[in-house]
This record gives structure tokens, sequence and C-alpha cells, in this order.
């Protein structure tokens, strides 16, 4: 950085070392720089990526870039190697006028992290324009009568740099009539003028040419000139003259149009013509002056016929003249000083510049989101503007760097609680009464996937009847997600398990997106009384987010099975059962037992045994206990009863619609000595009339083993808690389980197949399985009470039986 400054050589080194220690200063947060205005394209700048302490190679990752307002390219980064350069022409005078600091500011922004930077390039003046005067020639109209030592104010010349720039000195070009008056420094109202040192001689010298030159101090200097041409008239011998040179006015800005300024008022000594004076404003007069007031010739009032704008110019200077009518007229001069005074009448100005929009819901506080510029064109506390931030949000304005502020995150967000924030930023000044201008801000709130997918309840029970068909929808599992789009988009799957020696996928299967579960196959419930599984639920976010939900499908059983008889050699007289019986046994002997079983539950499997009437309406000396299948005698045989007895037993389930099976039982009627012995099972006290078993239910629970006891006792609990909740949905559901839930319990037949399967769950071969077996009979009341408590004794005497 090169800097135009007199000095000796070790003058420039310490300001170069103070300039560059103020660019690395850290705790100010902006880097300095300094170019002369009118440099070439290229020229160096700076080296902005080291002072800012940015590496090269990541100046195009993190997607450096400038941001200059108002000032357009002017200068631009080599991305290559982070030089600060010039990029087109920069003239100081139209990027700052005649202010005394001109400067270019810049905000450097580099992302991944977020960060802004300020840079400040001061532009330094350069002599490149010349003094310039109002116009190329000035007529000035001249007395000879005028005496000695009279002053003529002439208009100054203009420069529009600065500093030793624009500071003028000026020069006369040789003559004997007149020097050059010029005003010391604290002399600036005072206009510039000639002075009459020689008498004017109009028969001698009736012209004038004069030259006046304007230089200023720049190096190299530069000149302006003005062609003077003074004409010396015929004695007026009195000119028109102010009370006073110099006027002082101030003038609020925003007068309406036609407010009174100032009131001039010049006399002359003369009469007549002579005397009469017309006031207006000097012919060198700037137009923006002209087009803001108006001077009446006559009253000599300053008028205001423009607006009157303190931000466009703080002050006037006004050249007035009074010319008498006289022949040749003399003219009289002063000049008036207007001050404007500023008043609060520009509201301040907001400009947003949006970062990070939209914000991630897991950002860090600190994090900018936008920057803020204010600014007022007013001055002092009219133009000082202070910041605030309604409503009440995880926000704040943190000032940066003067009028720049950053929206930065002042704690953690929550997308699911507020998606979108509708910011407004207010920026006010100090005026009494003040001004304020918003700035609307919307913050948008991305997602992040933060909410794993959620079922409404941790576990759902189903009821299923078997020999459902292939592919039967029997539930819906649906999870809910609050996050958005991706994140929430839920996929089902399985929670893979092995049933048995199978996969759970064999017997139930889910659709990925509607959460359908449907039965693959046919579900046996003399197979698989209970199926448990969970169903997993999973988004679509990165990473993804899941939970699971259990489901106990209770599959129901279906009277699908029909009774099955024992064989002889199963303990039993099922099938074809031969049997003695000695004609000498009393009534209520029981000569034979048809034994069945049946893969069924519950009611499905509850047996019961009828005798069938004999060919020819014969009446039979046998019945069968209703629900042992034990043959016992009616009454005492003779020897009318036939020696072959055939009888045919209908075994019948409690299922709808009853499934039955036929068993034949051959009894051969011998004498007493050679019938086989055998234990009467006739029931003591069966005579007793008076005695009278009503509605007799009996409930024998047998636990196969402590594990399946207890599997039981909690799977019988649920169910009689739930019989009061509605039916699971699904075309496969039982619609009503009238008998589960008209019943505490559900009884399961007593089997040979199923004794076989407990076995192996109990030893570990299979899963745990427990069988309950659950008789309720209830017979009618009448009168042959006897009969009836004989039969309800029989089916005690069956539950000892069975258990043994």
């Amino acid at each position: 950085m090169v800097y135009s400054n007199r000095g000796d050589q070790r003058d420039r080194h310490l300001l170069l070392f103070f300039i560059i220690l103020a660019a690395w200063e850290t705790g100010s947060g902006q880097v300095h720089y300094s170019i002369s205005e009118e440099a070439k394209h290229g020229t160096f700048v700076g080296r902005i990526a080291q002072d800012l302490g940015l590496e090269l190679a990541e100046l195009v990752p993190r997607l450096f870039r400038v941001a200059s307002k108002g000032s357009g390219d002017l200068l631009e980064v080599n991305l290559q190697n982070g030089i600060l350069f010039v990029n087109s022409r920069i003239d100081r005078e139209e990027l700052c006028g005649r202010s005394a600091e001109c400067s270019i500011h810049l905000e450097v922004i580099v992302d991944r992290p977020l960060q802004v930077f300020h840079v400040e390039v001061e532009v330094r003046d350069i002599n490149d324009n010349p003094p310039l005067f109002p116009g190329t020639q000035k007529n000035l109209f001249m007395a000879e009568s005028r005496p000695l030592d009279s002053r003529f104010p002439l208009e100054g010349a203009s420069d529009a740099d600065i500093g030793e720039n624009a500071l003028l000195t000026y020069r006369l070009s040789p003559n004997e009539y007149f020097s050059l008056d010029v005003p010391t420094n604290d002399e600036q109202v005072k206009p510039l003028g000639l002075a009459l040192r020689k008498p004017l001689d109009r028969e001698e010298s009736p012209e004038l040419h004069l030259v006046l030159t304007a230089t200023d101090r720049g190096k190299p200097e530069l000149t302006g000139t003005v062609q003077l041409l003074v004409k010396v008239l015929d004695a007026n011998d009195n000119v028109p003259a102010f009370d006073r040179t110099l006027y002082a006015v101030k003038l609020p800005e925003n007068v309406p149009n036609g407010t009174l300024v100032i009131k001039l008022k010049a006399s002359d000594l003369d009469e007549g013509l002579n005397g009469d004076i017309v006031h207006s404003f000097s012919s060198d007069v700037s137009p923006d002056i002209k087009s803001k007031f108006y001077i009446d010739p006559i009253s000599g009032e300053i008028i205001s016929i423009g607006h009157i704008d303190f931000e466009e110019s703080k002050a006037y200077k006004i050249r007035v003249e009074a010319i008498d009518k006289g022949f040749p007229s003399l003219a009289g001069h002063c000049t008036v000083l207007v001050e404007v005074l500023d008043a609060n009448d520009n509201a301040p100005e907001l400009t947003v510049t949006s970062l990070s929009l939209p914000i991630s819901e897991d950002a860090q506080p600190g994090t900018v989101i936008t920057l803020i510029n204010v600014s007022d064109r007013d001055s002092g506390a009219d133009g000082q503007v202070t910041c605030s931030l309604t409503p009440h949000v995880p926000f704040k304005l943190v000032s940066t760097f003067k009028n720049y502020y950053s929206l930065v995150l002042d704690s953690a967000l929550d997308r699911e609680s507020v998606a979108n924030y509708q910011l407004v930023v207010t920026a006010r000044d100090g005026g009494s009464p003040s001004l304020s201008a918003t700035a609307s801000v919307s913050v948008e709130v991305a997602d992040v996937n933060d909410n794993a997918p959620a079922f409404a309840q941790p576990e759902y029970t189903v009821f299923v009847k078997e020999n459902n068909p292939p592919g039967c929808h029997i539930f819906t599992v649906s999870a809910r997600d609050a996050d958005a789009q991706e994140n929430a988009r839920v996929s089902y799957s399985l929670v893979e398990r092995r049933v048995g020696e199978r996969a759970l996928s064999s017997y139930v299967s889910v659709h990925a997106e509607s959460g359908k579960v449907y039965a693959l196959q046919p579900l046996d419930h003399e197979e698989l009384e209970l199926l448990q599984f969970q169903v997993s639920a999973r988004d679509a976010g990165v990473p993804p987010l899941g939970s699971n939900v259990t489901l106990q499908v209770f599959v129901l059983d279906e009277n699908d099975n029909a009774p099955a008889l024992l064989p002889p050699g199963a303990g039993g007289g099922g099938g074809a059962v031969s049997e003695l019986v000695a004609r000498s046994v009393g009534a209520g002997h029981v000569v034979a037992k048809v034994r069945a079983v049946d893969a069924d539950s519950g009611y499905n499997a509850w047996l019961s045994y009828e005798l069938q009437p004999a060919a020819g309406g014969a009446r039979s000396p046998f019945r069968v206990g209703l629900y042992t299948g034990e043959i016992s005698t009616t009454r005492a045989l003779d020897e009318a009863d036939l020696p072959r007895q055939r009888l045919l037993v209908l075994v019948k389930d409690h299922g709808e619609p009853a499934l039955t099976a036929t068993a034949t039982v051959l009894l051969s009627l011998v004498e007493s000595g050679q019938a086989p012995k055998a234990s009467s099972r006739a029931s003591k006290g069966t005579t007793d009339p008076e005695v009278t078993l009503v509605d007799v239910n009996v409930y024998l629970i047998v636990a196969i083993c402590a594990v399946s006891s207890l599997l039981v006792l909690t799977l019988l609990l649920y169910t009689a808690l739930r019989c009061s909740a509605p039916p699971t949905e699904g075309e496969c559901g039982p619609g009503k389980p009238t008998l589960v839930c008209s019943s505490a319990v559900e009884s399961w037949s007593y089997s040979q197949q199923r004794r076989q399967r407990q076995q192996r769950a109990c030893s570990g071969e299979g899963p745990p399985k427990t069988d309950l077996i659950a008789f309720s009979p209830s017979l009618p009341q009448g009168p042959n009470s006897t009969d009836n408590v004989s039969l309800k004794k029989s089916y005690f005497q069956q539950f000892k039986n069975t258990i043994i």
C-alpha cells in the first residue's frame, strides 16, 4: 500500500507499519486497506484471505463471496491467490462527493461454518479535478468616478477534490488598475474581489481585459481561469449600499413554499432614477439556488420556493446585487448565508440480507441467520438508530460493526413445536418525536430426523379364527412420526424370530407402506394357540429411527375335529367293545365304558354320549352316562333278556354344528360262574330321593408343568380383562368372541396327542402348552332326581379316572 504523503522516508515506513497493524488487529473485527482513486484495473489492494486468516484452498469450498453496499463491482477478489484488486474505475468525487472521509465497506461472507468479516477500503484523493469558475467570462461595469480602494466582488472557483488538492490560490493578470483582494481563512464568507488601485478614465481605457487564475495545491498543480471584462462607465456618483455585507440566517428544512427567509434593503443617496434600486441575485448564482429561493426586486424579500432539504445541502451562500436605474447603473453587493437546520424527517432504512435460510432445527446457538444494515440520513440524535426484535423468539440481534447487525440463534429450535417464525426488526432513531422503520424476516425451520415413529400403544391383542383363508388381513398397525417429509415417511417390517422350528415370516407378513398384517397360511388352533411377534416401524430419515409394537394373535378354536374313539387297547372300550356280563348283576352296575377324545377345545371338545334306540323299539336294560360314557344296567337282568346285546353309542361334541362318532358295544350275558369278577362302580347313596344336586359346575385345571401352568393362568387373566373390549379389525377376526368372553376360561380337550405335545413342551422340545379340562354340566331338575344324582356323581368319577 502506497501513500502520497509529505515527510521523510522514516515517517512513511512508520505510517505503513501502523496501517498493517490496524489491519491485523483481531479485537476490531475488521481489516483496513487504502487505495488511491482512479487506480487502474487489477491494481493490488491487499491479501484479503491471508489477512482474514483463511486458507486459499478453502475459499471456493466455503463459498467465499464479497458484498459491497452501493459500490457495485469496484473491487474484486481473485479466488486463486486471495488478493483483493481494483476491478473498475473508482472516482472518489462520484463515490463520496465532498466528504472528508471516503471508504468502501465490504462484507466478506464464508460458509461451513458461517463467518462474516467487515473490510474497509479507504479511497485516497488524487488531484484529478482542476478548479472551475462558474463561467468562462464575467462582465464588470464600473463607473469612472469610483473612488480608490473600491471593492468589486468576484465568484471564486470550486474544486471537487479535498484537502490539499482543493486548497486554491488566485492570481490576477498584471495590470495597473486593479489588485486581487483574497480573504483569509477567517473570512471564508467574504467573497473574492477586485480592489481599485488607480482611478479609471473611460476616455483613456473604456474596457479592460483581465484574466483571473485559480491554482490548487495538488501534485501536479491544476489551474482554472476566467476572463474578466471591465467596462468603464460614465459617472453615477453613488452606489447602492447594504447595511451589511454578510447576512447569516438559520432556516429549518422542509419549510413550506413562500416562507420568508430574510428581507434585504439597500439604499442609494442619489435621487430619481439614480436612486431607484432593483434587487436581484448575482448573475453567477447557481441554478440550484434559483430553484429554491426567490428575491422580490422591489422589496428585497427572499422567500423559499423549493424543497429545502438538510440532507441535500446544509447551507446556501447567496450573492445579492442592488442595482440602481442610473446611467450607467451602479450595483451594490452583499452575501446571504442560509444555514439549514436539520429536522427528523427521515425514517431509518433497513436492508436485510439472508444467509442461512431455512435454518436446521439442530443448529447451534450463535449461528448467524441474517445480516441487517440500518441507516438514517438525518444527523445528530436524529440519525442515531437502535434496533429491536419482536416477538419473544429464540433469536437475538447482535451489533457487529457501526450500523450493522446480525440476527443469530439464541436458543435451541424444535420444528415440531414451531416450524416458521415471523420476526419483525424495528429500527428507531433518537429524534423527538422518533421515527422508525420495520422489516419482516421469515425464518423457516428445516426438519432433522429427531423423532422416531410412535405407536398409540405398546401392544395389541388380535383374535383370529382358525382355518382362515391364506393371505387374510388380520390387523393394521399404524405409527405416527412427528417429523416432516422423508423423515416422517414410515415403513413397516416384521421383527423376524423362530416359531418352533419355522420362521415367523412363514406365518404372517406386513405390508411395508400400509402396515396391514396378513396371515400367509391357515392357522390351526390345535397346533398354535398364541402367536406373539413384533412389528418394526422405521422412518426414511438419515440415520433412520424406529420403534416396535407387540402383537398377540390368539387363534380361536372352531369345531373342525370330530370326536375320536379310543381303541380298546388304550384303556377303554372304544371302537367295537365286547364284554361278558353276569346275569346276576343288579341295577346300576357298570358293565362297559366308551372312551372318546376331541382335538378341539372348550365346548367344541365337550363330549356327550347317547344310546341309540334298539331295533324294533325294544327297551334295553342298559343305559350310557351322558358325560362319562359308562354303560350300566337300568335294572336286574332276567332270563328274558337276549344273551347277546348289541348297543350303538353316539358320541357328540357341543360345537356348532355338532360333530359325532359312533361306537358299537357287544355284551354277552352269561351265568354268574362264567363271568369275570368286576368291581361295581354303581354310585352309592343314589336311592335318597331328597338329595337334589342342581346345576353342578366343575372346573378342573390340570397343569402339565410349572411353566405351562404360569402361561395359562396369565393368558386366562388377560383374556378375562379384555372381555369388555370391542373385537379387533380384520376380515379374519372372530366378530364376537363369545366363547372367550362368556366364560372366564377356555376349556381344552384331553387327548393322547396333546399329552405328547405337552410332554415335549415341558422337556424343551417344543413350545410350552397347557391344557384346561373344563366340564360344566347343567342338568335340568325334575322328578327323577335320583338319576341326576347318579349322573353327576359319575362325572366326578370320570374326573378321577381321567386324572389317574
